[in-house]
């Protein structure tokens, strides 16, 4: 049997009074990877970080032990603690484009653990570096290092951050939700070099995910998690085959709905038309390129292409946050202005937006009550106990307790802050909410309620959702019309039943090919066709 690397007994966390989570234990042999499943505010993260011999902010460790080869990681304090973290124990963040400082060069910020904890000099510590790079499949892996954050890719950086936390030679590296916020085709390649890059250095992992079909491609066990306590744990193939509890097996089963496609031709008079559209960030620059879209009264269309294609480009000159350059908006009837400046408080209420990464939308010093009421009082003048009616409602509505009205978005999981930015765009009661990846950071069960709630809203209401994303089992389950994009350009357009029936075009082949299936080997048979079409990757 293999030698134990980590073992965790009976860890108990808290919030205030409210238990995160609750008497949980796991042992993880060296050399293999345990992955943690579960929805959002299961605790996944917050084990993973007690792995580290970390809480966050608001959290107390109040009971249990974390074992790293015997020693108690949760009774270290001060600079034995710190010696232990990016050295032994290492980080791969949700989101690396907001971990990157964008002021230094890739390369100083991957070697700076490994230099900080002395284990090797600079010299090697970038030969390392460089090797890591290769390993990871990252461009011009000699001089990658010297770009800085802004000059890669999301996938880049997220291959950055894995060559970073592989740098000291760690004996535990941690990777929490490593690909969640990625484009079905960046995410099939991070997730090949991620495996690779395990395999052959020996490396143990926490791979903490809320996508079951990803975690069985990196996993040699599973973690079943929900409410901070364990569901159920076992092989890969066994959770796969033969799951024992309700819920594994929800998961195991899970297939979303499809929204009926209709076959009438695409709306005739639409509710945002988008004519001959051009526009770029810079001068010189053009991102959009001739985009002509519509969207109908009461319908869907959902926008999809892997990153950089200028799905959210499209989303700001809707939103008026990028003026267009060239072509025309008309919305409702009326020309649209293209600076948001420009645009009436009637207009800003009817077209409102849910953002890709709930960190960067959300007020860190604001609580949820007073985010969301805020649109409530500034569009409907709504105050007292009709406002305090309201908060409570929009709460309920997005599957949240009315007791995280005091809580601050540092306290919430990433799926209760993704589920806050939806409230507070259902406040506004638009005629359009442009949906910019609003279930990237949910599980499947979980994003399948939030996409059921946005259905019957629009059976209600008659909103039109204008929804981007990678995820073509979302497109099946939401979308009347579709909209493929790739470098900017339509590459293929149409009501759903068109678009996601033969004949393909090669890129909408790719991204159909490119969702991963929920059965272990899908990754090594799906990389392995890649191969076979094009033998240099």
């Amino acid at each position: 049997m293999a030698e134990t690397l980590l073992k965790i007994t009976d860890l108990e966390i808290k919030a205030g009074e409210q238990t995160i989570v609750e008497k949980v234990s796991l042992t993880l042999q060296k050399g293999r990877v345990l992955g943690l499943i579960g929805e959002s505010g299961a605790g996944k993260s917050t084990i993973g970080l007690a792995s580290l011999g970390y809480s966050r902010d608001g959290l107390r460790i109040t009971g249990g032990r974390a074992e790293l080869n015997g020693i108690d990681i949760l009774a270290l304090r001060g600079s034995d603690s710190r010696r232990l973290r990016g050295a032994a124990v290492t980080y791969v963040a949700q989101s690396a484009a907001a971990a990157f400082n964008p002021a230094h060069p890739l390369i100083d910020q991957v070697i700076e653990a490994t230099l900080w904890h002395g284990l090797m000099s600079r010299r090697d510590a970038v030969a390392r570096a460089k090797e890591l790079f290769a390993l990871l499949g990252l461009p011009d892996p000699q001089n990658f290092g010297d770009r800085y954050p802004h000059q890669a890719s999301g996938g880049q950086l997220q291959r950055a951050m894995t060559a970073m936390a592989l740098c000291p030679h760690p004996e535990l590296i941690v990777f929490d939700e490593p690909t969640t916020a990625l484009d079905v085709t960046t995410q099939i390649e991070v997730l090949a070099a991620i495996k690779q890059a395990i395999e052959k250095t020996g490396t143990s992992a926490l791979y903490i995910s809320h996508d079951l079909a990803v975690v069985a491609q990196v996993a040699d066990e599973i973690l079943v998690l929900r409410h901070g306590r364990m569901v159920e744990h076992g092989s890969v193939d066994r959770i796969f085959n033969a799951p024992q509890q309700d819920y594994t097996r929800q998961l195991v089963s899970m297939r979303q709905s499809e929204k009926p496609a209709e076959a009438s031709p695409i709306a005739a008079e639409p509710l945002l038309s988008i004519t001959d559209v051009e526009a770029g960030y810079t001068a010189g620059t053009t991102v959009l390129k001739g985009i002509t879209l519509e969207i109908g009264r009461g319908e869907t269309l959902a926008v999809v292409g892997e990153s950089g294609s200028g799905k959210s480009t499209l989303a700001r000159v809707v939103t008026g946050l990028l003026p267009a350059a060239k072509g025309s908006l008309h919305f409702d009837g009326q020309v649209l202005p293209g600076d948001l400046g420009s645009r009436s408080r009637e207009i800003l209420r009817d077209i409102q937006i849910v953002n890709q990464i709930p960190d960067l939308a959300l007020n860190p010093r604001q609580t949820v009550e007073a985010i969301l009421a805020r649109p409530l009082a500034f569009y409907f003048g709504l105050r007292g106990p009709e406002l305090d009616r309201r908060v409570t409602a929009l709460l309920d509505h997005v599957e949240l307790a009315k007791t995280m009205r005091g809580r601050y978005p540092s306290e919430l999981s990433g799926g209760q802050k993704q589920r806050i930015c939806i409230a507070r765009a259902l406040a506004a009661e638009p005629k359009l909410i442009i949906c910019d990846e609003p279930t990237s950071a949910l599980d499947p069960l979980v994003a399948e309620g939030i996409l059921g709630l946005l259905t019957r809203l629009q059976q209600e209401s008659g909103t039109s959702y204008l929804f981007i994303t990678h995820d073509l089992a979302i497109v099946r389950a939401i979308a009347d019309t579709v909209a493929v994009m790739l470098d900017g350009n339509l590459v293929r357009y149409g009501r759903k039943s068109e678009v996601l029936a033969p004949p393909f075009d090669p890129y909408t082949e790719k991204l159909i090919a490119s969702v991963p299936e929920m059965r272990p080997g899908w990754l090594d048979a799906a990389i392995a066709r890649r191969r076979l079409d094009n033998p240099a990757l």
